[in-house]
């Protein structure tokens, strides 16, 4: 909750557009559909039509146009994962992006819950894109580091970089620019 995943989200696809991509926000909860005027409230549907809703509301496009989807809650979250399952079924992802906040000590509203690993999130929601898109991968990591100074961020990205070979950015502080890219080049 809370890290980043929407913003993340609405910075990658101005990225995306200002390189001249093809691509769409899909707002999945409510403050992004405030922002942007349509979407699917997805913790509002009820459970067994989530991934339906998704599906449709990332229709089929041109093959070099992306649908953004706005993330949700972890899938190690107790309370959410079902909807991020949802998400990842009916979203037939080409390409994940780990949303990530360092300084935090355990799941938020779950002090008996401490995060799990980068890596082990990765390997997850890989496992679980494959389900529906074998062919899924992760391309980048989203790192907010609102509460690190500068130097502290600017080593953090690079060793989260080094250690999972992917690009790794906080978006508000750098843009998104090098995640879009990474789709790019898919």
């Amino acid at each position: 909750c809370s890290v980043g995943k929407m913003y993340t989200a609405l910075a990658l696809d101005e990225a995306m557009r200002e390189k001249g991509m093809k691509s769409t926000f899909r707002a999945t909860g409510q403050t992004g559909i405030l922002i942007t005027g349509e979407g699917v409230p997805l913790d509002a549907v009820i459970a067994d039509f989530m991934a339906g809703s998704v599906e449709y509301l990332t229709p089929d496009n041109d093959d070099d146009h992306w649908d953004i989807i706005e993330g949700q809650g972890s899938l190690f979250h107790v309370s959410y994962s079902g909807v991020t399952m949802a998400l990842i079924h009916g979203g037939q992802p080409d390409a994940l992006i780990l949303c990530h906040e360092p300084t935090r000590t355990h799941m938020r509203g779950l002090p008996e819950y401490s995060l799990p690993s980068m890596e082990a999130v990765r390997d997850v929601a890989l496992t679980l894109a494959h389900v529906a898109n074998s062919a899924c991968k992760v391309v980048g990591i989203s790192v907010n580091t609102y509460h690190m100074s500068e130097a502290e961020a600017d080593a953090y990205l690079a060793e989260v970089e080094e250690r999972l070979g992917l690009p790794a950015v906080d978006p508000f502080r750098q843009g998104a620019a090098r995640l879009a890219d990474a789709l790019a080049a898919l």
